[in-house]
């Protein structure tokens, strides 16, 4: 068989080859990954199979469903949010020893334990400012209600950076030379409450602890 014509077969041959793989792989063949994308996520009419809550979100929509039950108004993202906002003026206001923006904010034990740590840093002769180098996040981990109260837990995680100056108007540590300067990560649980049924609506902090980042 001449070369010349060799090549021709073999040229048909390998452009029989390429259309048959084309009529394969050209073709969406099983699910599509934009295709999971929609299955996972959740709407009003996702089958039960799909996205599950899990033991410990179950509980805490079980508990704000209590909530909402003796408060119909209690609504959680805006809690959430104002919680935040709450969270950044009481850290700064106990940073700067601020009693007058803390008091509507705290419990009266809350306020007597904030008031004790301002009061032993102005004995030192020492004043802070604090600054948020990210913006706090806040989960909600749980909303009921006790006897006549709204009780909530946010937990809260910040990175902070804090700024010493000592009575001598020093900004820095006298052995070591540093700026007394501190960066810090922090992981808390804060429990607001309000009185179920009061005209004032605002929620006040009653407990601080300490949480897993």
């Amino acid at each position: 068989m001449p070369v010349q014509f060799q090549i021709v077969v073999f040229a048909v041959i390998a452009a029989f080859v390429l259309f048959q793989l084309y009529n394969v792989l050209g073709k969406k063949v099983g699910r599509q990954p934009q295709e999971d994308a929609k299955l996972v996520v959740p709407g009003p009419n996702t089958p039960d199979q799909a996205v599950k809550p899990t033991a410990a979100e179950a509980a805490m929509l079980a508990s704000v469903a209590g909530l909402k039950a003796r408060d119909p108004a209690f609504d959680p993202a805006r809690f959430v949010e104002g919680a935040r906002q709450a969270y950044e003026i009481i850290v700064r206001g106990y940073a700067s020893g601020d009693r007058a923006a803390l008091k509507p904010l705290l419990t009266p034990a809350v306020m007597a334990s904030f008031e004790a740590g301002i009061a032993a840093r102005e004995t030192r002769g020492e004043t802070e400012t604090v600054e948020f180098l990210f913006p706090p996040r806040a989960d909600l981990e749980g909303a009921t209600a006790e006897g006549d109260k709204a009780v909530a837990k946010i937990r809260f995680l910040a990175e902070l950076r804090s700024h010493v100056t000592k009575a001598s108007g020093e900004t820095a540590d006298a052995a070591t030379g540093e700026p007394l300067v501190e960066e810090r990560r922090t992981a808390e649980h804060w429990t607001f409450e309000r009185t179920l049924g009061a005209a004032d609506p605002n929620w006040v902090l009653a407990r601080v602890e300490p949480a897993n980042a």
